[in-house]
């Protein structure tokens, strides 16, 4: 028996324990049940695992309406792609070549728009003026200076128009 399946017959056993010696409860299974049927209630557990898990906060589906979406040019020549989940709003599906990761938003301290995958490791992390991909698992950094064409424009503004930096302000007597 698989992982996966072992793990569902111990997450069911208790309620069929409990169908057997209850006669108004309706066992989730059959003692008898074949293994199609235990794989059609994992698959409807999954589903209703990932309903429970879409639930995102009202701050975090403010994030999502920030999120910068397509096809966004990145340095050394590689694109990500940022799709929204018509299904699951505030969800995305990022993908960098072959790497594809379902991502949500996660609220920071600092304003910038953050998505994560947890079960992956990787993170979206949008600023102002640019976009990157990363690992936190290996510690990589997958893609960078990735922009869609708002950023685009607040990258050249910046060139044009640099801000303070904090070398040159002023000091305080």
């Amino acid at each position: 028996m698989n992982k996966q399946l072992s793990t569902l017959v111990l997450f069911l056993a208790p309620a069929w324990a409990l169908a057997q010696t209850s006669p108004s409860v309706t066992p989730a299974l059959k003692p008898s049940a074949s293994r199609a049927e235990i794989k059609l209630k994992a698959k409807d557990l999954a589903v209703a695992v990932d309903a429970a898990e879409a639930a995102l906060t009202p701050q975090e589906m403010a994030i999502a309406e920030r999120v910068h979406v397509g096809k966004l040019p990145c340095e050394l020549g590689s694109s990500v792609s940022v799709t929204a989940d018509p299904k699951a709003p505030g969800y995305f599906d990022v993908q960098l070549q072959k790497l594809k990761f379902r991502m949500f938003p996660v609220a920071t301290s600092t304003g910038a728009i953050r998505l994560e995958d947890h079960k992956a490791g990787a993170v979206w992390l949008q600023l102002a003026n640019k976009s990157m991909l990363m690992n936190q698992k290996i510690g990589k950094r997958l893609a960078d200076e990735c922009m869609s064409p708002v950023q685009v424009a607040v990258a050249e503004s910046l060139k044009k128009n640099p801000g303070v930096s904090v070398l040159d302000a002023p000091v305080a007597k």
